[in-house]
């Protein structure tokens, strides 16, 4: 390769990158790069105010009302999670966790043949019976209940999907009856069910809010 041949390749070589290093400056300059008046990465989260972000008040249902009334379907088909833990039939086989046929008016912590841990030993010397209530109760949140349970299920909160939960039980060999309506206790729980079921009627009305419904009278 000559001479001349050689400085005109680095000549072409250092006007290429005149040219570059002249773009870098100049279009800046045509061009200015002003920031965004809100960063497009930035989501904004409006807490919810008023009664729907409320926490549900958990009202102790009149269980010779709802139990009644609730849908034994449902329940049964909510215990499909259930199922690859425990067994529903007369047998009373235990799995994972013991077997709940006849669970309803059972001892806690009593089935044969399963080794309770000691968190539920010690719930059964001071609750003598699962009755509908603490199965209820249980069922919210099991290791919010009875501290050290080996039941790992992190709970049912829906207070209806327990109440249909609890009357399949009732139907698989329970000993305990069903306690006569007490409307003066199913008062409160209808009225939180209406305020659940209408958290915001009260701040959309301009008058006094509407009354709930009467209670069943059984």
């Amino acid at each position: 390769m000559s001479d001349l041949s050689g400085n005109k390749i680095i000549g072409a070589a250092l006007a290429t990158a005149l040219v570059i290093a002249g773009l870098g400056v100049g279009v800046p300059m045509l061009f200015p790069k002003a920031p965004p008046a809100k960063p497009g990465d930035v989501v904004a989260i409006t807490a919810e105010a008023g009664g729907g972000a409320a926490a549900e008040v958990d009202t102790p249902p009149d269980w010779g009302t709802v139990l009644k009334t609730a849908d034994v379907a449902a329940g049964e088909a909510k215990t499909s999670a259930c199922k690859s833990c425990h067994m529903f039939d007369a047998s009373g086989a235990n799995n994972i966790g013991p077997g709940l046929y006849g669970v309803v008016g059972r001892k806690p912590g009593s089935h044969a043949g399963f080794a309770y841990s000691a968190g539920m030993t010690a719930f059964s010397g001071k609750q003598p019976v699962w009755d509908y209530q603490h199965i209820y109760e249980f069922l919210k949140g099991p290791q919010a209940y009875i501290d050290g349970t080996k039941m790992t299920y992190q709970g049912m909160k829906a207070s209806q999907d327990r109440i249909n939960v609890i009357a399949y039980l009732h139907t698989l060999g329970s000993s305990l009856p069903i306690p006569a309506p007490n409307p003066a206790a199913a008062a409160p729980a209808a009225a939180a069910r209406w305020r659940r079921q209408s958290p915001s009627r009260a701040g959309r009305s301009s008058g006094p809010a509407a009354p709930p419904p009467p209670a069943a009278a059984g």
